[in-house]
């Protein structure tokens, strides 16, 4: 087995300072091309490492249960929502809707993976599959949002022409930001082309490390890219639909839509 071969990265010192390293990269690349993200990258990585740290022992705990294993699910959600919110620059209260799209694009990629019997319905394989959708539906949110928002400010002019010849205000959105939805989903879908040619995304990694033949490396990463695909489509509509008719409306634009 692959996981009794030492291949799993052990967490002591050797670890520690591979990370470290890593993250002085980062700030030197960013501050030599002068990208000016050098301090969101330590930033980022101390709290991926102290998240992941709590996280671990959190799973380890609710794994046990069922219930406590859902509830876990629902943090997810909620730390998805607010994150995509944010990163779109909409009032908290709008916030709800931008669930609503994470939800039900993750919601039945979950759901028939576990009804199938696919996936076991038991913590352990609850959480790692509802991770890895809800994490892509909040992409594909975050994405989908801010192209039609910068999309939205920058065709105003097509906006108010739409209006101008009558059409109705989701109807005249609608035309702004619809095109914008390929780019949104552009990330998952090269992924789902290229895997195994350019990438060999985490779930397959993960059952090679985890001591699982090729076969079953590639079923667990077909299933989870194919369903990626799937909720982040069902998230990107809900969510273009509910920008559209103004229920999701980025602040500097709650002046200009809807009218």
């Amino acid at each position: 087995m692959l996981a009794l071969a030492g291949v799993t990265p052990s967490p002591d010192w050797r670890l520690a300072a591979v990370l470290v390293v890593l993250v002085v990269f980062a700030v030197a690349a960013s501050l030599l091309g002068r990208l000016g993200v050098g301090r969101e990258h330590v930033t980022a990585a101390c709290r991926a490492v102290v998240q992941l740290a709590v996280v671990s022992l959190v799973i380890a705990a609710t794994l046990r249960s069922l219930w406590w294993s859902l509830t876990f699910v629902a943090v997810m959600l909620i730390v998805a929502t607010g994150t995509s919110a944010r990163r779109i620059g909409v009032p908290m209260g709008q916030a709800w809707w931008i669930g609503f799209a994470i939800t039900a694009g993750a919601a039945p990629v979950v759901g028939l993976c576990l009804a199938s019997g696919v996936i076991p319905l038991n913590g352990a394989g609850i959480i790692p599959i509802a991770g890895i959708v809800i994490g892509g539906a909040m992409t594909s949110a975050t994405l989908t949002g801010r192209r039609a928002s910068d999309e939205l400010a920058a065709q105003q002019g097509a906006y108010e022409a739409g209006l101008a010849i009558g059409l109705q205000a989701v109807d005249a959105a609608s035309l702004v930001v619809q095109p914008t939805a390929r780019e949104g989903l552009t990330p998952g879908l090269d992924q789902t082309r290229t895997v195994g040619l350019v990438t060999l995304p985490g779930a397959f990694v993960g059952v090679l490390l985890g001591g699982g033949t090729p076969l079953e490396a590639g079923a667990a990463q077909v299933l989870v890219l194919i369903g990626l695909m799937a909720a982040q489509a069902i998230t990107a509509a809900l969510l273009l639909r509910q920008m559209a008719i103004g229920r999701v409306v980025r602040r500097d634009l709650a002046l200009v839509h809807p009218r």
